[in-house]
């Protein structure tokens, strides 16, 4: 039960500190928050790990996080805020990667240590980050996207903009999840493991992205409070002034 348990709190301290990034520095911390989490993820993904009965890569719940943040910006701050999110984790991917692949060429020291496993771990990053440029992009700016069809949707059907929140959330994640679970297993796995570990990380990534897409929901609403609050702090200071 140790993984699964450190699954479990992973996502509420992941989503939390995403929550805690918005409360504090608002939609800068967002920003901050997605460019750390892409960094990790294309890293931490490299790591195989056995949980609730499946074999499966970690990073799941770091991609996550990316999604939640563009709703959140997506609900609170506007589409335009959301596809600036998703620039940024694709400019830090970038950066990363460069840099990351310069470390390989230094000739290291003959007192270094940590040389060969640092070239163990970042030799198989560029062809995870290739395929997670691509396939972010793809799935974050069609998440967004998807988000705001939902959201012209139900505001036309039912007259209201703030009413099925949940809807919207969760109508767009879990279809662009479909799309970005497809999409990286396919460019980063297909031939490096066999058939069965193949399927496995496909179908227990998609289920991970399930669960997380339903628990991000509540942390959506508590933004969009959090966003009201200031909101209505910034209009009492404008009035005051007055």
């Amino acid at each position: 039960m140790r993984n699964e348990l450190l699954l479990i709190a992973s996502v509420f301290v992941i989503f939390g500190a995403a929550l805690l990034a918005y409360r504090l520095f608002g939609k800068t911390g967002l920003y901050c928050v997605s460019a750390v989490a892409t960094i990790l993820a294309n890293i931490e993904v490299l790591i195989l790990v056995d949980a609730f009965g499946m074999e499966q890569t970690l990073g799941n719940v770091l991609f996550a996080v990316t999604f939640l943040i563009t709703d959140i910006l997506s609900e609170c701050e506007g589409k335009k805020e959301a596809n600036l999110a998703v620039w940024t984790g694709i400019f830090s991917s970038v950066l990363f990667l460069i840099l990351s692949q310069s470390w390989l060429i230094y000739v290291p020291s003959a007192n270094d240590w940590a040389s060969p496993a640092i070239r163990t771990v970042f030799s198989n990053t560029p062809r995870m980050i290739a395929a997670s440029l691509s396939v972010y992009a793809i799935s974050q700016f069609f998440d967004v996207w998807l988000y705001h069809k939902w959201w012209a949707f139900t505001e036309k059907r039912f007259g209201d903009k703030r009413r099925f929140l949940w809807l919207r959330n969760n109508g767009s994640t879990l279809i662009s999840q479909i799309v970005n679970t497809l999409l990286f297993t396919t460019f980063a796995f297909l031939g490096a493991y066999d058939t069965s570990t193949f399927i496995s990380i496909f179908i227990s990534s998609y289920l991970i992205y399930v669960v997380t897409s339903l628990l991000d929901t509540p942390f959506v609403y508590l933004a969009r409070r959090i966003s009201d609050r200031k909101k209505e702090k910034e209009a009492l200071a404008a009035t005051q002034k007055v």
